[in-house]
């Protein structure tokens, strides 16, 4: 009888008894060791498995982590997360050693702004006369932010919109639901590219307001890469450092509706234990339902197996590219660099 076989979007089929073979505590051990030999360093984003969150040294959201590879001594980073995160780990830090557990995992945000797209657009609204600044979502590639004039996170966003001149225009790539969300919470008018994530795309309106009604007083939270109409009806619109801050900050113990990729929901119980946290869709408590769909694939592509491996072989590894030099002012200046009075 031939095995079943598992598989992720984009990724080749597995046999599901390969799938299951290595225990997860021994796996754990083997990293630990290994860690300490390479003298390495592990980040793992807010997106990714619980497990993969414990084992790491460092965790947060795009921001944090990219600050975090700045700052470390570590020679050797392995960063649990998506391809342009390591790019900027690597950017930042060009004298260490960046890996990934896996070099597929990508990001439908980046994906949708290619460099040679984003170049002709500019050149089309500068021979139109517009006077812009390329303001980019770091959810994007190092050529793509090698274009632009500031990269942002969903933690310094409005700070960077304040820091464009009042004269200049905005085009705001690749996020059209975070750029529309920023344009309304500051005033600034912006050109939209569009661009939009896979994950936060997902949300059922429907399946929002039928967990609202099963749960009269839960607070909503939601990411504002989520569509305007998921917003209209959250009680907090941010990042998800903002969501983590926010949940801490409350006492009393209190039911969340939380719209972003579901593994958020592990450092929000983790730091607030004492709250209830459903993911949205989530589970529908009057029918039984789940829904799965508001997981990143690509996050999901970062196993404990991955990591191990990463870190005995020493690859895959980001690669220093000539085109990063021209990412790395934009990126340091926008991330690294403190608001001046």
């Amino acid at each position: 009888m031939s095995l079943p076989v598992i598989q992720n979007p984009g990724e080749p089929a597995t046999h599901f008894a390969n799938a299951i073979a290595e225990d997860p505590l021994e796996l754990m051990d083997e990293i630990e060791a290994l860690k300490k030999e390479r003298n390495a360093a592990i980040l793992s984003h807010f997106y990714t498995d619980g497990d993969l969150q414990e084992i790491a040294d460092f965790t947060g959201d795009s921001l944090k982590l990219a600050r975090d590879a700045a700052s470390i001594t570590n020679p050797v980073i392995v960063f649990c997360g998506v391809h342009f995160m390591g790019e900027s780990a690597k950017i930042l830090s060009p004298e260490k050693t960046v890996l990934m557990p896996d070099l597929q995992a990508g990001c439908s945000l980046a994906e949708s702004c290619q460099p040679e797209d984003l170049a002709r657009f500019q050149n089309e609204l500068r021979a139109a006369g517009r006077d812009i600044q390329t303001v980019a979502y770091i959810n994007t590639s190092a050529a793509v932010k090698s274009l632009c004039d500031w990269i942002v996170t969903s933690g310094n966003a409005r700070e960077i919109i304040d820091r464009v001149p009042a004269d200049k225009e905005i085009l705001f790539v690749p996020d059209q639901h975070l750029g529309r969300y920023l344009s309304e919470v500051t005033g600034r008018k912006m050109i939209l590219w569009p661009g939009s994530c896979m994950v936060h795309e997902v949300f059922s309106i429907q399946d929002l307001l039928r967990a609202k009604r099963n749960n009269p007083q839960a607070v909503i939270m939601a990411h504002p890469e989520c569509p305007r109409n998921i917003l209209e009806h959250a009680d907090v619109i941010g990042g998800t450092e903002k969501m983590r801050r926010h949940v801490a900050s409350i006492a009393e113990p209190t039911t969340f509706l939380v719209a972003t990729e579901a593994n958020m929901i592990h450092p929000l119980q983790k730091i607030a234990p004492q709250h209830t946290f459903i993911p949205v869709p989530g589970i529908m408590t009057s029918t039984g339902e789940t829904c799965a769909c508001n997981r990143c694939p690509h996050m999901a592509r970062n196993t404990l197996q991955k990591v191990r491996d990463a870190l005995r072989d020493m690859q895959p590894e980001i690669v220093w590219q000539p085109f990063f030099a021209d990412a790395q002012e934009v990126l340091r200046r926008s991330l690294l660099e403190p608001v001046k009075p």
